[in-house]
């Protein structure tokens, strides 16, 4: 499982210009999934996205996670996370996961992400052409991979 983590001020995700879901301070997370992944990946996923400190405290550090700055969250499936650029200029997406592997995978994450955060999570339509807006705060971008967890 891969995931591009962004801290935002505000965030949304339109389909056929109907606003799906839309947040102000909290994460835009971009969820990748591939065959291998499990319930494993997706428990130390979520925990890990909960508990980043990547918020900044009082202070102006970044020490707080998005339950301690109450932040909320948005998440939209991402095949493209996948890609392989090894050959030619095509990307191949032979690694990421078919919608029937995919989508419960996709729908545990978000379940496991709302109890882990104790709220609702917004999400996309999987599979559809969404339109994400975000105002990247920082900028903070996070990649992180359940496959390579360094």
């Amino acid at each position: 499982m891969r995931a591009v983590i962004q801290r935002v001020s505000r965030a949304s995700v339109t389909v056929e210009e109907n606003v799906i879901s839309q947040i102000d301070t909290g994460l835009l997370v971009l969820l990748g999934i591939e065959d291998e992944d499990s319930q494993e990946d997706i428990i130390w996923l979520s925990r890990k996205i909960a508990n980043l400190r990547i918020f900044n405290d009082s202070e102006g550090i970044m020490n707080q996670s998005i339950l301690e700055a109450n932040g909320d969250a948005i998440v939209v499936s991402q095949f493209t996370l996948h890609a392989a650029v090894k050959k030619g200029n095509r990307p191949s997406y032979m690694k990421a996961s078919k919608p029937d592997i995919a989508i419960p995978l996709y729908e545990s994450f978000i379940g496991q992400l709302k109890t882990d955060l104790g709220k609702n999570v917004g999400t996309g339509i999987f599979g559809a052409d969404m339109k994400v807006d975000l105002l990247n705060d920082g900028p903070v971008t996070i990649i992180i991979d359940t496959k390579n967890k360094e």
